[in-house]
Formats: structure tokens, C-alpha cells, sequence
């Protein structure tokens, strides 16, 4: 096995193991929200949410609490979601470099696309063809056929797409229209580039911006495209003339979201300013300031089900989402009459939000104390907490106390080596433990915490403890004790039950804890909750992706059940059984 594991192996970058410190049920967004789409039919919302988690909210307000679920597979900022089939599915994309495919009625993740090579910043969907197309900073676009992704089985997973190449540079927008008949795509190239999607063919380049293209839309035949731009500027163009037919100057900073009506005449557009704006793109001296958010805006929704449309949900760099009526601009319609209150771009139409999905608070801060176990957070609500590296849990919440205070109140006469390194990312922490640095710190039982029944105080690597701990429940990881007498068959409540060695003896990590495996500068290979790694198909896919240091001390330490030697860096340290007692746990 230790061979076919190297031969999988081989060829690949570093592998890491990360693990995220969380609660089991994460209700709230913890970072900001970078998409959204409404589902009318069923009154559900999805939100896109940068702390790597779809979550899924009842949009009825008579619902006191509008949470229903959770999709979570993802291990970076989900950048993007479209629902296709009639709501049915929900294509993701993220920075952690994939494509994800949903049943977004039960919540599962049906299959994974990588594809990518870099973050995956943009979707488009065309609607009358089912057609997803994706892209992100590896300057690709893949064209997928839902049909088929939703066809995709764990035996037959192949996927062949067509792709569109020619940007010179990362993508941030994408844009396809309803019929399928042409995408656009926006870049730090500061242009749009333009295809048609059937035959993969270059249509046109279309100059005008002057800074990244964030946001895309299409109308429905694909002869007119909007632009919203960093440049501070919103642009209509015509594909027919191929050429800029109006600039929009709404805002006063960078234009990252847009919407527009049905009838393509009205565009809603928001950004860095955090206002939102109406503009009546025939006449851009008419134009309504809607609302005003507390963070710049990332993304909006309009709810369709009427027109004009009753209300826009709004998602920003913070966690809550809320929910804003156009009620009081019912009169800007395609007619050109429109209410004398309704054109004052000065006073917000709406103070108050028809309806707040409220967010939880992200950690912006941390310090790795040095007892390199214990770590001081503060979040965005000021509050500081206090956690456990190895137990993978929040010891205590501390309030909104001085958070350098509590360093200095922390601080121990102690020299332990680093031997992780923490992320904020996704506003959860997010410790990592890489072969170069993870088995550096070795400390006594007593002064890590641990007692010995036997009164003993041997040496323990903190790391080795760790992986031991993350994979309890690996069947590999479980070996029955040498001792022929131990390895007697105990009948409990009628039930056989072998004697199994599970974990490290000292201290066990939350169950729900979420595992990564990937390559060292972001490439998930595989993610699985802690307790699930003896199910069947995950215990497979660990046997190919777990990395031969990690088994190392994981298993083979145990199996031998005498020395064993890992080498890192050119030391050697050796495990003993004595220094990783294995019959009790922690206190």
C-alpha cells in the first residue's frame, strides 16, 4: 500500500493537512456573502459565503428563523452560485480552484470539477440551453453542459468541455445570455472579450475601461451587454456596432454588482460606495439612490416575481444580507413617467431593510500563544476568545476585553518551536500542519496539560498527537493490541466488540471537525468530516491521499509497535510507545 501510495503521490506538490476550528452547526454567514440566488418557487435563498459555506434561508417572513441549511464542501471563499433546472441544481464556484454540482433541493454536493488551475471567480448560465460556463484567475473559461454534470455518477465522472482561451489575463465577470448565443467576459485587461459559445469562436474585444470589469449582464438575445467597472463607471455597449453606446457616471467608486429588469431599461447597480442606485438607461439623469449598506456591496438579487420588481437582496463584505423593497419606485417604468420623489439621487429611498438574514461575526484577528497550543482571537464584533489547538475547540469566550492585555496575561516562560501556522480566510481558524515544520515541538505530559496514570512524564510531539487525534476514525489507524490475551473478543450487551486502539490515548479532537487535505498553496485533494473517515468511499479516498508522513506516525508508528523513524528535514526524531501511551484519554 505504502507503495501505491507513493506512485499517487508522486508528481504532486507538497501535501498539507488543515483542519478548521468551528461549531458542528454553523447557522450564520461568518465573513462576507460574495453571491446570491433566489429560488421564487420554493421562497429559498442561497448565499455564497467567503467562510467556504452555501447556506440555504426561507425568504417567507413569517418564518421566525430563516435558516433551513447548510452545503458545505467547499474549503475557500465560494466566489460564486448559479441555480439551474428549474432550482433544481446549484453550480458553485471557489477559490479553492473548483466547480461544485448540487442537488440544491436536498443540499449535497453531486460531484466535483477540476478543472481549474487557479481560483475560480465566475459563472454564467444560459437558461433556454442549460449551459453553465466558469471561470477565474487562470485567464480560462469551460463551457459545462448541466445535463450532463447532473448524469455524472463516482464511477463515471469523466467530463470533457469546450473551453475559450485568449484572455491575457485573470477574470473576474462573466455573461451569457439566455439563448446560449454569446458570452462576455471581463479582466484586469480592462476589456471585454467576446464568443460565441457554439462554435467556440473570438467575436470581438470591446476597449472603454479603465480598470478591472467586475460585473457583467446580457440581455436576452445578446445584442447589448452592461459592464459595471472599478473605474467608477457603468457601461452599455452594442455588439452589433461593437462599441460603447453609453457611460453611467452613478457611482463614486468601483461598480462590483449589477441587476437589471427584465426589459433591459433599468439597471441596479452597487459597489464600493456601498449605495445602490437605479438608473434608467435611457435617460441617466433619472436615476433613484435607493439604500445605503454598512460594507461595499458584492452582489444583488432582484425578486422577480413581479414588474417591475418588488425588492433587491443585497450581500456585502459583511456577513448579514438584507433584503430592500422598491415599492416607492413603482411609477419608474418603461413609460418614462415617473413619481417627481423618486429622481432625487441624494436621499436614499429606504432606510430600513424589508428583511435582514442576520450574520454571525468573522475572526480578523489572531495570536498564536507561546505555548504554541492556545490561541487569542478577536472578531468583528471586538469580542476575544480563547482556543485549543489540539482539542480543536473554543475554551472560553472572553468578551470584549483589551486584546493585548490578554496576550501579556497569557504569556508563559515557556520555548516551544512553531509547529503550525494559522489562516483567517474564511473568518474561522484554519490551522495547518505542514511535514517541514509539524513535528517540531515536543513537550513533557505535565507541562502540556496531560496526566500519566503510572505517574510518568514522557515526551510528547504535539503534531503526531494532533494527526493521530484528526484521524480516530480511519480504520487504518486502528490496530489491535499485540498481546494475543488483549486481543480477546469482549461481549458487550450481547455485542462483539474488538479492543481497538483509536487516537493518541492523551485528547480527542470535535468529531465534526473538518479535515483538508491539500497541496501546499491551496489546492484541495480532499476534504471529509473527522468522524466520517471510517465510512467506506472516504477511507478509500484517504488510502490515496494521505501523504506518507502523515501515515508515518498515523499508522505505522502503531503497527510496528516498536521505534519508529520520522525523518523531516534531515533529523531524525523517534516515537516510541512509551512516549505515545495509548490506554487513556485526557482529562
Amino acid at each position: 500500500m505504502a507503495a501505491h501510495h507513493r506512485q499517487n503521490t508522486a508528481g504532486r506538490r507538497k501535501v498539507q493537512v488543515s483542519y478548521v476550528i468551528r461549531d458542528e452547526v454553523e447557522k450564520y454567514n461568518r465573513n462576507g456573502v460574495n453571491a446570491l440566488q433566489l429560488d421564487p418557487a420554493l421562497n429559498r435563498l442561497f448565499t455564497a459565503g467567503r467562510d467556504s459555506i452555501i447556506r440555504i434561508w426561507s425568504v417567507n417572513q413569517h418564518k421566525q428563523d430563516p435558516y433551513i441549511a447548510s452545503m458545505e464542501h467547499h474549503t475557500d471563499w465560494v466566489n460564486d452560485i448559479v441555480l439551474c433546472c428549474n432550482g433544481k441544481t446549484l453550480i458553485s464556484a471557489s477559490s479553492d480552484t473548483t466547480v461544485k454540482v448540487w442537488n440544491a433541493h436536498k443540499g449535497f454536493c453531486m460531484s466535483t470539477l477540476r478543472t481549474h488551475k487557479d481560483y475560480v471567480k465566475a459563472l454564467a448560465y444560459a437558461k433556454d440551453k442549460e449551459l453553465v460556463a466558469s471561470a477565474g484567475l487562470d485567464r480560462q473559461i469551460f463551457l459545462w453542459d448541466v445535463n450532463t454534470l447532473t448524469a455524472l455518477t463516482a464511477s463515471n465522472n469523466t467530463v470533457t468541455t469546450s473551453s475559450l482561451s485568449g484572455n491575457k489575463d485573470s477574470i473576474y465577470s462573466l455573461a451569457m445570455n439566455q439563448l446560449g448565443t454569446i458570452i462576455v467576459s471581463g479582466s484586469t485587461e480592462k476589456v471585454l472579450r467576446v464568443w460565441d459559445p457554439r462554435t467556440c469562436a473570438k467575436l470581438m474585444k470591446l476597449k472603454g475601461h479603465t480598470d478591472n470589469v467586475k460585473a457583467l449582464l446580457l440581455n436576452r438575445d445578446g445584442t447589448q451587454c452592461l459592464s459595471g467597472s472599478s473605474d467608477g463607471t457603468i457601461r452599455l455597449w452594442s455588439l452589433g456596432q461593437q462599441r460603447c453606446i453609453a457611460t453611467y457616471r452613478v457611482h463614486d467608486e468601483g461598480v462590483w454588482a449589477l441587476q437589471v429588469n427584465d426589459a433591459f431599461t433599468h439597471v441596479y447597480s452597487g459597489g464600493r460606495d456601498r449605495k445602490i442606485y437605479c438608473t434608467d438607461l435611457r435617460n441617466p439623469d433619472i436615476r433613484v439612490l435607493i439604500c445605503e449598506e454598512k460594507a461595499p456591496v458584492l452582489k444583488m438579487e432582484l425578486d422577480r416575481s413581479a414588474d417591475p420588481p418588488p425588492a433587491i437582496w443585497v450581500a456585502t463584505t459583511k456577513s448579514t444580507v438584507n433584503k430592500w423593497t422598491l415599492k416607492g419606485i413603482h411609477n419608474f417604468r418603461a413609460s418614462g413617467d415617473y413619481d417627481n420623489d423618486c429622481t432625487n439621487p441624494i436621499t436614499p429611498l429606504c432606510t430600513q431593510p424589508d428583511q435582514v438574514i442576520k450574520g454571525g461575526a468573522s475572526i480578523i484577528q489572531c495570536h498564536i500563544l507561546n505555548d504554541k497550543r492556545h490561541i487569542l482571537t478577536k472578531d468583528t464584533n471586538n469580542n476575544v476568545a480563547y482556543w485549543d489547538v489540539l482539542k480543536a475547540c473554543k475554551v472560553e469566550d472572553l468578551g470584549k476585553v483589551d486584546f493585548e492585555d490578554e496576550i501579556k496575561k497569557r504569556f508563559k516562560m515557556v520555548y516551544v518551536p512553531n509547529w503550525f501556522s494559522v489562516d483567517l480566510k474564511t473568518g474561522m481558524l484554519t490551522i495547518t500542519l505542514d511535514e517541514s515544520d509539524c513535528f517540531a515541538a515536543w513537550v513533557s505530559a505535565k507541562d502540556a496539560g496531560f496526566s500519566s496514570p503510572d505517574g510518568s512524564d514522557p515526551k510528547l510531539n504535539l503534531g503526531g498527537l494532533l494527526l493521530q487525534a484528526l484521524l480516530e476514525y480511519w480504520p487504518r489507524t486502528h490496530v489491535n493490541p499485540m498481546d494475543e490475551e488483549e486481543n480477546e473478543v469482549n461481549h458487550v450487551n450481547g455485542e462483539q466488540e474488538n479492543r481497538v486502539q483509536k487516537g493518541n490515548g492523551y485528547f480527542q479532537v470535535p468529531p465534526h471537525t473538518p479535515v483538508i487535505f491539500g497541496e501546499a498553496g491551496g489546492r484541495t485533494l480532499f476534504r471529509l468530516l473527522c468522524r466520517d473517515s471510517g465510512g467506506e468511499t472516504e477511507s478509500m479516498l484517504l488510502n490515496e491521499t494521505v501523504p506518507q508522513w502523515v501515515i508515518d506516525i498515523t499508522v505505522d508508528t502503531y503497527l510496528q509497535g516498536l521505534k519508529a523513524s520520522v525523518t523531516t528535514d534531515g533529523y531524525s526524531m523517534v516515537f516510541s510507545m512509551s512516549e505515545l501511551p495509548i490506554n487513556h484519554y485526557f482529562l
